[in-house]
């Protein structure tokens, strides 16, 4: 009963929620009936959904999920009951998860329904495409999470985008520029495999791993598996410094 309390409060915490679910699949169908994509583009579509489902969605469902509760004070009342905060973290963000799984798969209605009426366009890949954006939104809402923590308020959808943006810009920078791959394979190696795995995915649901799936050697199903276990990888690490974080945090009755 107390877990679905927790994850239920997850869903109905705001009233946005609800508008920006609508306000996604919305943009999912009207992007599609604009672009109608054949078998050979598909992936830009998707690729859209990717970006929007699997990272700006994270932002805003997470957006003060633990911040808005320590600000205000009502952390407190959560305390007092016999309840182990890493409990807590850990249904929020699995109400979050939730939350992504059914709507990516309203998602693939909507698509399927404009699909049906247009009869034109194709759908060949995007279920993949929404299981690489569901494991992304994992990772990022882990991340977002473990932010608001530490960070008052709705601040951490906030400063997630703008660090993400402002990296978004210097590695194209540092990509285009004429510096040796030496001095950059650090920074790059980090980014790649610390940060959310935006590049691991989008690879995996684009392909490039599967069509070598029933080969032995270096593209095989191995490495299409070892880009799902890494974002899981990812989500769990970043989940154990959130309960860390908020296990260890001291919390007063006192407005911010």
């Amino acid at each position: 009963m107390r877990a679905y309390e927790l994850i239920k409060e997850t869903f109905c915490r705001k009233l946005y929620i609800l508008i920006v679910h609508l306000s996604w699949l919305a943009l999912y169908g009207m992007f599609y009936w604009l672009r109608l994509p054949d078998a050979g583009e598909i992936s830009d579509f998707a690729r859209f959904i990717f970006i929007w489902g699997g990272f700006f969605l994270a932002l805003a469902l997470s957006a003060g999920i633990f911040g808005d509760d320590i600000s205000s004070g009502r952390i407190c009342v959560l305390v007092t009951k016999p309840v182990w905060l890493g409990e807590l973290y850990i249904y929020r963000l699995l109400g979050l998860s939730l939350q992504a799984a059914v709507h990516f798969i309203l998602a693939w209605f909507v698509i399927f329904i404009v699909h049906a009426l247009m009869r034109k366009g194709s759908m060949n890949g995007l279920g993949l495409w929404l299981f690489a954006s569901w494991l992304l939104f994992n990772t990022c809402a882990a991340l977002s999470t473990s932010l608001s923590v530490v960070v008052g308020r709705a601040y951490n959808a906030l400063l997630l985008l703008v660090v993400f943006i402002t990296a978004f810009f210097v590695v194209s920078w540092l990509m285009a520029s004429s510096k040796q791959q030496a001095d950059t394979g650090v920074l790059f190696s980090f980014i790649r495999f610390a940060c959310p795995p935006f590049e691991l995915l989008s690879k995996f649901a684009g392909g490039e791993y599967g069509k070598y799936s029933l080969t032995v050697g270096r593209f095989s199903l191995a490495k299409s598996a070892a880009c799902i276990v890494h974002s899981m990888i990812l989500t769990v690490v970043y989940s154990i410094v959130g309960i860390v974080l908020l296990s260890r945090q001291q919390f007063s009755r006192v407005r911010d």
